[in-house]
């Protein structure tokens, strides 16, 4: 978010191989950690997958773990912020996905960028969410 903590905007993407596990988790956590002094991070929020009928299924579970890595690596607190609908915002704010060569479906390398993109874009989203919750409630 900016300084002020009006408006957030999206600004990297931290791809997590599945394959890799627990080293890949380090990894991420240790790219954030340095994104965080990089730009003075005084909060943290992460996004909370709680399932469409409002239930928190495992990926709601490795994202509240996720989230306790991150506030013990950084020493920062770690909000957790509900995420349902935000890659469909994310989606609708930069449109659809590019087409390929000759008007074909895009390569691997453009629906790789392109999904890297939507989750830039649905962080800033969640983050705004997080924001303007706090600006209604008065905190």
């Amino acid at each position: 978010a900016d300084a002020d903590g009006l408006a957030a905007r999206p600004l990297a993407t931290i791809a997590v191989a599945r394959d890799d596990g627990e080293h890949a988790v380090a990894r991420a956590v240790a790219r954030l950690v340095a994104l965080a002094r990089e730009h003075a991070a005084v909060e943290l929020v992460v996004g909370l997958p709680i399932e469409a009928n409002g239930v928190e299924g495992p990926m709601a579970a490795a994202a509240r773990a996720f989230a306790e890595e991150l506030r013990q690596a950084t020493g920062l607190p770690v909000t957790l912020r509900d995420e349902r609908l935000s890659s469909v915002v994310a989606t609708s704010r930069i449109g659809r996905p590019p087409r390929g060569r000759s008007g074909g479906a895009p390569s691997r390398t453009q629906r790789e960028r392109y999904r890297a993109r939507v989750d830039r874009e649905a962080a800033a989203v969640i983050l705004q969410d997080e924001l303007d919750a706090r600006r209604t409630e008065g905190r």
